[in-house]
């Protein structure tokens, strides 16, 4: 689906399924940041539940660890009273929000599959979900100026331009409901300035994920209509994104080359974590085979396996979002520079 305008889809929060509503369900409900605790304490308890991959679950664990870190930097913030406006706890939220959309943890029947970080098990016949981006992609398929290699890569870009308009979907949705409270309990002359920055910080991360979605679109188009270039910079749609980004932002030379050089060992630090990603679907598929046909020992020391793989794969995984969040403000903070 391509970004929604306005006010649409404005509706109370939906109720959980039963067996999450002692955990996840309060959680979202209360809107409140401590609550983030609850959501990493209880998750286990939910996995089974759950019905995702290894990866999706190893994606979730690094999710949450994320959450759960910049929670804590929070409450450091707020003790000594440095977040007086409720802006960072409103981003908070936000995320927490996006997390639970992610996963289909937030009590809809179908997950938003805000997949950033993972690669993506979507097959191409299911679709891009936008007419813009499936017309684009027969026209490349057709085109005869991609290699196999190519059109896979190109693929994961119409992927990653999809997730991206789905988290935008999210924020949105979460911008809405929150100014539809405002505009039913508080009357203009009580609304406070606290809550007016906040909503005015929601509308510039909007806004900021807007450009991004407009610049991946003509970049597609271009893409699509040309053909890959001899020398591409990056291969990775992610750092593809952020190179973009600042080579718009308010950088000097020096300081775009260093972060050229940064975005290197980043999409290095990506393609580690992607093979890792690949070797705990194989080892989870021979986890299966394993149990259902080996001994007690064999299944043992396969588990153990296993467990061992997907550890170190919510390692990388974390190290990827932390990286990923890092750069990201970076070029926020050369944005708000020209300001």
């Amino acid at each position: 689906n391509s970004p929604r305008e306005g006010r649409s889809g404005v509706r109370a929060l939906p109720a959980l399924p039963a067996e999450q509503n002692q955990s996840l369900g309060w959680v979202v409900a209360q809107h409140q940041p401590r609550a983030v605790s609850a959501v990493v304490t209880h998750c286990s308890v939910l996995v089974g539940q759950l019905h995702l991959s290894p990866v999706k679950l190893a994606e979730l664990h690094a999710d949450l660890k994320i959450q759960e870190r910049d929670e804590l930097n929070w409450k450091k913030l707020k003790i000594e009273g440095l977040d007086e406006d409720g802006e960072k706890e409103a981003k908070l939220i936000r995320n927490l929000n996006v997390i639970l959309a992610r996963y289909g943890l937030d009590g809809r029947k179908e997950a938003q599959m805000v997949h950033s970080n993972s690669l993506s098990d979507s097959a191409q016949d299911d679709g891009l979900g936008d007419p813009r981006l499936e017309k684009l992609w027969h026209k490349a398929k057709t085109s005869g100026k991609f290699s196999s290699e190519e059109l896979d890569k190109l693929w994961k870009e119409f992927l990653h331009h999809k997730e991206k308009v789905a988290e935008y979907n999210v924020l949105l949705e979460t911008l809405s409901r929150t100014e539809e409270v405002y505009d039913n309990v508080i009357s203009p002359s009580d609304r406070s300035q606290v809550k007016d920055d906040v909503l005015h910080s929601k509308h510039g991360e909007l806004k900021d994920k807007l450009r991004s979605i407009n610049q991946g679109l003509d970049r597609l188009r271009k893409v699509s209509h040309q053909g890959y270039g001899p020398t591409a910079e990056f291969e990775e749609p992610r750092v593809i994104d952020l190179w973009d980004l600042a080579q718009s932002a308010n950088f000097t030379e020096k300081e775009l080359e260093s972060f050229r050089e940064e975005l290197k060992h980043f999409e290095a630090k990506i393609e580690k974590h992607s093979h890792y990603q690949k070797q705990l679907e194989v080892s989870h598929q021979k986890l299966k085979h394993v149990e259902s046909f080996g001994d007690s020992e064999h299944i043992s020391r396969s588990r153990e396996r296993h467990a061992l793989l997907q550890g170190k794969t919510q390692e990388l995984g974390y190290k990827v979002k932390k990286h990923l969040q890092d750069l990201s403000s970076r070029i926020s903070r050369a944005r708000h520079n020209e300001l």
